[in-house]
């Protein structure tokens, strides 16, 4: 198969789909992977790297859609590359469609076959391709909103951890996945008082069971949440219905029950946000304010962390690219019931549910 890594053209987006070694893994199996020039560069990869294990270098975008089978990204494809893609040509990516209605039009328009990393679901639920980018953006949250604090920020001018004689910040966690952990997890180490909340009882206790003294678990509601924006520092958003738009826990007259400077972090962005007054915002502009509360919506906060990121993400997504090299797109998903969950658009067609109901299409 010939396969296309383009560079990352989103704002300030730096990862790259495929690592040297992932290339190697694919041309030792006599696939042809097509580079596009300094691809990898931002993530620490030379072309040099990719020329030693067999990949060809091409100067353009355009040449790498044209001559590909099938394109390995990182994030979802915008504006200019909507023409690029090809019918029955595989993209795999994070897609995120229930929160892009302009994207899912484009898609359906191409006839091109759509695998989004973010719904491929294990036989146990899990999301063996979304885990590793929620672990970093579970612990960026807590990097982030600590920087954003900052009074010059227009932040509380909190330390998180405080100092002997000052107390610490309180960070509000909404939702114990992947990412609700992770971040509990860095709040915690920098010494905040953290309340993390879920209607998920048995991701509750494994929090409870888990954590240190200065965690406490919440079951979540509207009440709770109410009570404990009024004295939060910092409100970390982490919610995620697998495929689907997250659901809106803090609304936009919250906002005035909270302090001047309080940061929200919104890491279900990409879903199209569990704040009512998220927006997407991007690494070069990532914030803004709203009622005196500053707001961090970056859509692609991993980006910042780009080795670490692409590293991590290739470790997983790589074995599922093989398949699909090795197979082609519908025996790989035939043999693989996980991977067949990745599929969303097919030649045209809506096949995930929940996109079809975000946007009240037909679904195949």
């Amino acid at each position: 198969m010939k396969i296309g890594v383009p560079i990352e053209i989103k704002n300030n987006e730096n990862r790259v789909g495929m690592t040297p070694s992932g290339v190697f893994e694919l041309t030792k199996r006599d696939h042809e992977v097509f580079v596009q020039k300094n691809a990898g560069f931002n993530s620490g990869f030379l072309d040099e790297d990719y020329i030693e294990v067999g990949a060809t270098i091409l100067d353009t975008i355009e040449e790498v859609y044209a001559v590909a089978e099938m394109i390995v990204k990182v994030k979802e494809p915008i504006e200019p590359e909507y023409k690029l893609i090809q019918p029955n040509q595989v993209v795999f990516t994070y897609f995120h469609f229930a929160s892009s209605e302009a994207l899912t039009n484009a898609m359906i328009e191409s006839k091109s076959i759509c695998i989004a990393y973010e719904t491929v679901e294990d036989a146990d639920g899990t999301l063996p391709l979304l885990i590793p980018m929620s672990e970093v953006a579970g612990r960026m949250s807590i990097q982030q909103g600590a920087k954003y604090l900052e009074k010059p920020i227009k932040g509380r001018g909190i330390l998180l951890g405080g100092v002997p004689g000052v107390p610490p910040a309180k960070v509000l966690i909404l939702g114990a996945g992947i990412v609700g952990y992770q971040a509990a997890k860095m709040a915690a180490g920098l010494g905040a008082h953290v309340v993390i909340m879920d209607i998920n009882m048995k991701a509750l206790r494994y929090v409870s069971d888990s954590m240190p003294n200065n965690v406490i678990s919440e079951f979540s509601s509207e009440y709770n949440i109410r009570k404990h924006i009024k004295d939060a520092d910092l409100i970390v958003g982490g919610v995620l219905i697998k495929g689907a738009k997250a659901p809106k826990l803090i609304t936009r007259d919250m906002l005035k029950e909270m302090q001047p400077g309080t940061v929200m972090v919104d890491v279900a962005v990409d879903q199209g946000g569990c704040f009512e007054t998220t927006k997407p915002t991007t690494h070069q502009d990532p914030t803004y304010i709203i009622d005196e509360v500053v707001h961090y919506t970056v859509a692609n906060m991993p980006g910042a962390v780009p080795y670490t990121s692409t590293m991590a993400l290739t470790n997983v997504t790589l074995p599922y690219v093989i398949k699909l090299a090795n197979q082609g797109w519908e025996a790989a998903c035939e043999n693989n019931p996980p991977l067949a969950r990745g599929l969303n658009i097919v030649k045209g067609d809506i096949v995930y549910k929940e996109i079809a109901e975000a946007f009240d299409m037909e679904m195949a």
